[in-house]
């Protein structure tokens, strides 16, 4: 990846078993040209998009490496416009685009912050292996502290301790079905600057759309990636941390020997995030490209395992300005499940009928009420929907129609492409064979087998409720992770300051006992 930045910047966000999906409602209130020319029988459409008004500070990606360890960054507007660089294959269980993306120390995803040597003494960033940390406290040759709270998180450092709390490097692992991801990053203003960045395409959940098992080498892959993660986690002196991982190991009937081995040999607990958990977090990573303007937006995660659906009333808004969630679903499909049961290598354009008529057929029968189906079909023949994808399938397709030569988060993340544009896109890769799809930009021979799974899968979101735009997010999960984890601690020191306000005033205004008389 190109270090094109110094600082990203992002804006404050807000927010089963195969065959059946899982959902709840809640209550209202609560052309591969434009690359390197491609010899193949079958060309793909070349198109132009415009990425969002005030596109700066984005990480582009080298050839062959997926967009997930592009930081994530989010605009304070309204609008949702990105201003800057941030990552999402990254929200959702399937890689990016190109081929596997493997950055570890020395080949880092992102530029290092750089700062300045502060008051206290010291190098904000030691060096690996140092002995002192910030501020003089010793550097853990754990990862940030192992000890698990109910809700999974993390603390590295008891309050009080270590460096003040705009200063803290807090981190989001995603452990997906396809690959695993980590983002690093410190409060700045109301969003988040990324410190660091890691993301390599493990397929953890190969194997799963057959079987109830995790693989043997898939778990030696995923425990590999982890250990990086946990080494930058050491490196960048993580104060909070989050470890999740989703629909593989929600699915597999040996997660917890596996989990247990992650423990072990990297120093991280992980936890398993339900549908509903993943579902609410991607939409805090991506709310800031929501479009206000119509009534009704579905955002939507196409990930390895599982497929991700929110719809949010666009008119209401809840304690923080953000839309109020009307229902949310999950598919128990995803690129890596559905490749593995048509064979993503030799599938052809029957097969890739085939994938959609399943999908559809899930979500034909949707888990909310009579009513909201009703009024989301109003909304949707109305032309009053908006739909968000976040995944690789989405930023994939959008790199393709913009005829990249390699993948480029700044001119994707926040772009709006016609449906029509996305169809024309996935037309052509359904009629290459998968050496043709393999020498696509923006693919790779590493996603030449998931492509179609996941085109397959938006195409029957597409045509289950159609509308004439898509507006692509190369954030999500991670990012969600992140400004959730700020939040509580933005909280926590709120709460202290006015404690700590009330006993000096309380202090201040105390005075002595009056003398008694004659004293």
């Amino acid at each position: 990846m190109d270090d094109s930045h110094d600082h990203v910047r992002v804006a404050p966000a807000s927010p089963g078993d195969a065959g059946d999906w899982t959902g709840s409602k809640q209550p209202r209130g609560a052309g591969v040209p434009g690359a390197a020319r491609v010899e193949q029988q079958h060309s793909l459409p070349q198109g132009k998009g415009g990425g969002p008004a005030g596109e700066a500070g984005a990480v582009p990606e080298k050839a062959g490496e997926s967009p997930a360890p592009n930081p994530a960054a989010q605009s304070s507007s309204t609008s949702g416009e990105s201003t800057s660089s941030g990552d999402n294959a990254g929200s959702s269980d399937s890689a990016g685009p190109g081929a596997n993306a493997d950055a570890d120390a020395g080949g880092d995803c992102t530029q290092p912050v750089r700062r300045k040597r502060g008051r206290r003494g010291g190098n904000r960033h030691m060096p690996h292996g140092s002995k002192q940390g910030p501020n003089g406290q010793k550097n853990p040759s754990r990862p940030p502290s192992t000890s698990q709270t109910q809700s999974g998180r993390h603390s590295a450092a008891k309050a009080g301790s270590g460096p003040r709390a705009d200063n803290r490097n807090y981190a989001a692992v995603d452990l997906g079905t396809n690959n695993c991801r980590l983002l690093i990053a410190r409060p700045s203003g109301v969003g988040f600057e990324v410190v660091d960045a890691f993301s390599r395409i493990v397929r953890l959940g190969e194997g799963l759309g057959t079987s109830q098992h995790l693989a043997e080498e898939a778990m030696d892959r995923a425990v590999a990636a982890l250990r990086i993660c946990a080494s930058k986690m050491r490196r960048r002196n993580v104060a909070r941390a989050r470890v999740v991982t989703t629909q593989a190991c929600r699915h597999a009937d040996n997660s917890d020997i596996f989990m247990r081995r992650v423990a072990r040999e990297t120093g991280l607990d992980m936890e398993v995030l339900s549908p509903e958990e993943e579902a609410r977090l991607a939409v805090i990573g991506c709310a800031p490209l929501l479009d206000r303007s119509a009534s009704k937006a579905l955002v939507f995660d196409i990930g390895g395992g599982s497929t991700e659906l929110v719809w949010l009333d666009m008119t209401a808004n809840g304690p923080r300005g953000e839309p109020e969630p009307l229902a949310w679903a999950s598919l128990p499909v995803g690129v890596v499940t559905l490749a593995d049961r048509y064979d993503g290598r030799t599938v052809n354009r029957a097969g890739y009928e085939s994938m959609v008529a399943e999908v559809k057929a899930l979500l034909a029968d949707r888990p909310w009420t009579e009513e909201l189906d009703a009024e989301l079909a109003a909304a949707t023949e109305s032309g009053d929907i908006h739909l968000l994808g976040t995944s690789g399938t989405v930023t994939t397709i959008a790199g393709i129609h913009l005829g990249l030569r390699r993948y480029d988060r700044s001119k994707v993340d926040g772009i709006w492409v016609d449906f029509a544009d996305v169809a024309a896109v996935t037309d052509g890769l359904s009629l290459m064979s998968f050496d043709e799809r393999a020498r696509v930009p923006c693919i790779g021979k590493d996603r030449a087998d998931l492509v179609l799974a996941g085109c397959a899968i938006l195409e029957a979101i597409r045509t289950t409720w159609p509308c004439r735009r898509l507006r692509v997010a190369d954030r999500g999960l991670r990012e969600g992770i992140l400004m959730t984890l700020m939040r509580e601690d933005r909280g926590k020191n709120k709460r202290k300051r006015r404690r700590r306000g009330g006993r000096n005033r309380n202090r201040r205004g105390a005075r002595p006992a009056d003398n008694p008389a004659g004293a």
